[in-house]
């Protein structure tokens, strides 16, 4: 299951502030593409997809499609603000590697990367200041 800290969830609570007033929840998805085969995608929707998984979060409903449940079944999402940036960081207890720039993941154990933790990851888009 998807866990989102509550740094995240009041991250999500403001974008979805700031937002279209019809707005219902956070899709979390994993795509094929990427560095390392797996990418994660996040959208604020509407509303969720008849086959979609919901769980909520605070007053965060967050969509999960049948096909990404499997990959995201270990994964904790944090929200960070440091010196390099700001953005939303997976943590992937099922990940094996991470791609150099941290937005793709793999679950395969052929494939290996120089970073030092493969679980946890940063959306490359996000972490810009």
């Amino acid at each position: 299951m998807v866990m989102l800290t509550s740094k995240a969830t009041a991250a999500v609570q403001q974008l979805i502030a700031s937002s279209d007033p019809d707005i219902a929840g956070l899709r979390v998805m994993v795509k094929d593409g990427g560095c390392s085969g797996y990418q994660y995608m996040m959208n604020l929707e509407s509303s969720p997809d008849a086959e979609d998984e919901v769980h909520s979060f605070d007053t965060i409903k967050v969509f999960i499609d049948p096909t990404s449940k499997p990959l995201l079944s270990s994964v904790t999402i944090d929200y960070v603000e440091d010196i390099t940036g700001v953005g939303f960081k997976f943590e992937n207890l099922n990940a094996t590697a991470t791609c150099g720039c941290g937005s793709s993941f793999s679950i395969d154990s052929q494939s290996q990367t120089e970073n030092s933790d493969p679980r946890v990851t940063e959306t490359a888009c996000n972490r810009r200041g």
